[in-house]
């Protein structure tokens, strides 16, 4: 059975190829053996005894069948042609039934539906006509009463050619959906890395950016008059830096834990140092935080003016997130490509049913309006590699089905950074009609420099 449904692949190794010759040769020299026992034991009373003519047809229809997945319909056709004269001839009939029988069902299993159809009603025809025209009417009968058993043979073809389409579409649906998985989970993977990578940037490029100027301010404190050493400025620079590495370990520590969560609870409270302990994984960062980065970049020389027009509670935690990391960067480049400037600060709805964030400074500090805007990738250069900053923001903004587009101001010195956001929870627009603003009173709102 196995000989008979093994199917030829045009994609076969030379091993493949030639172990399947040697089942269809296997299996022709079983046909053979069969119809050489029933021409010897299973004569029929008016029968012709076979001859050299008739052995010849009988073990050329056998043989025939070496190449029966190779050339299905052509070894049927050979079949016929060695099968019909030796019908027409009057050897014994039952003799070469195996032979046809193996072609027919290789034909049907091997498909398509139609040919193995059409050749069977021709084969029958065929050997109808051969008999009738031989003289022999009630060899013609018997041909057509047998021909049922033809059909059969065809038709458990057709069954089992079916039964194998449908386990090899069962089989393909499953190696597709392991496929989706991985793909799936490689994906997730990917989105993850993706994600740790944006936090770790806003982070590092924050509070790295912030102690570099906090340190500069520092050294030149020490290093401009050491006779007047302005002592409370350089507490004060000091301070500023604590609180910068104190709030970068803390949010690093936060990130990390996510990557240790799978360590059976460890990177818990056992990893806190210096005052870090039972610091958990928190809430992600959001408006309530943007006091702090203000705070923060007003100490590294950068002025802020920020006004805020929207509840914290009307947004969801990933757009909340959004906004901070967005605020964080703009406030990162305005620290290290413009220092001195004013950033304002506006986050608010749109008049469409979304959020509106801005950030726009003036440039440098003493830049006119011939000195263009301060590029947030930081000075251009041969050797100047090219940050993630603006990447990063897009991203951010993307990842909440939000838009964000920053340059150079045109309507003079400086950069601004615009990012439509959702607006609600889930991330959902807001329904009050465009221009439209329910007033609250208890908005935390402010509108001054902080």
């Amino acid at each position: 059975m196995r000989a008979l449904h093994r199917r030829r692949d045009a994609a076969e190794t030379p091993a493949e190829a030639a172990s399947r010759r040697r089942v269809d040769a296997a299996l022709a020299a079983v046909v053979l053996a069969a119809q050489c026992g029933l021409a010897l034991f299973a004569h029929v009373d008016g029968n012709r005894r076979l001859d050299a003519l008739g052995w010849a047809l009988l073990i050329g229809s056998a043989l025939a069948l070496i190449g029966r997945r190779h050339s299905p319909m052509l070894v049927t056709v050979a079949v016929v042609l060695m099968v019909g004269p030796y019908h027409a001839l009057n050897y014994e009939h039952v003799a070469v039934v195996p032979a046809g029988l193996a072609a027919l069902y290789t034909l049907a299993v091997l498909g398509p539906p139609l040919r193995s159809l059409l050749t069977v009603t021709c084969v029958i025809g065929i050997m109808v006509t051969v008999m009738s025209w031989g003289g022999r009417p009630h060899g013609a009968m018997d041909m057509l009463r047998t021909s049922g058993w033809v059909l059969s043979v065809v038709l458990i073809g057709e069954a089992v050619r079916i039964h194998r389409q449908y386990v090899a579409a069962i089989v393909e649906r499953a190696e597709r959906a392991e496929r989706t998985r991985e793909e799936e989970a490689a994906r997730r993977v990917a989105e993850e890395r993706l994600r740790i990578a944006r936090d770790l940037h806003d982070l590092l490029a924050h509070s790295i950016t912030l102690i570099g100027v906090q340190t500069s301010v520092a050294a030149h404190v020490l290093i401009a008059d050491p006779g007047r050493l302005d002592r409370e400025t350089l507490a004060k620079a000091l301070d500023s830096i604590s609180d910068t590495c104190r709030d970068a370990r803390t949010e690093l520590r936060a990130t990390l834990q996510v990557l240790r969560a799978g360590e059976g609870g460890e990177g818990g409270a056992a990893d806190g140092v210096d005052g870090a302990e039972g610091l958990g994984t928190g809430p992600p960062p959001g408006l309530a935080g943007l006091a702090d980065l203000a705070a923060a970049a007003e100490a590294a020389g950068v002025r802020v003016r920020m006004t805020v027009d929207v509840d914290e509670p009307e947004l969801s935690p990933a757009v909340g997130a959004a906004v901070y990391r967005i605020v964080q960067e703009a406030l990162t480049n305005a620290v290290r490509h413009a220092p001195g400037t004013l950033v304002r600060l506006t986050l608010g709805p749109d008049g469409a049913g979304g959020l509106r964030v801005a950030a726009v400074d003036d440039g440098p500090a003493g830049a006119g309006a011939s000195d263009g805007a301060a590029s947030p990738s930081g000075p251009e250069g041969p050797g100047r590699p090219q940050g993630y900053g603006l990447v990063g923001m897009r991203e951010r903004a993307r990842s909440v089905a939000g838009t964000l587009t920053a340059g150079p101001r045109p309507d003079g010195p400086g950069f601004a950074v615009t990012a439509a956001l959702p607006y609600g929870r889930g991330g959902l627009e807001r329904t009050a009609p465009a221009g439209q603003h329910r007033p609250r009173p208890h908005s935390p709102s402010t509108e001054g420099t902080i």
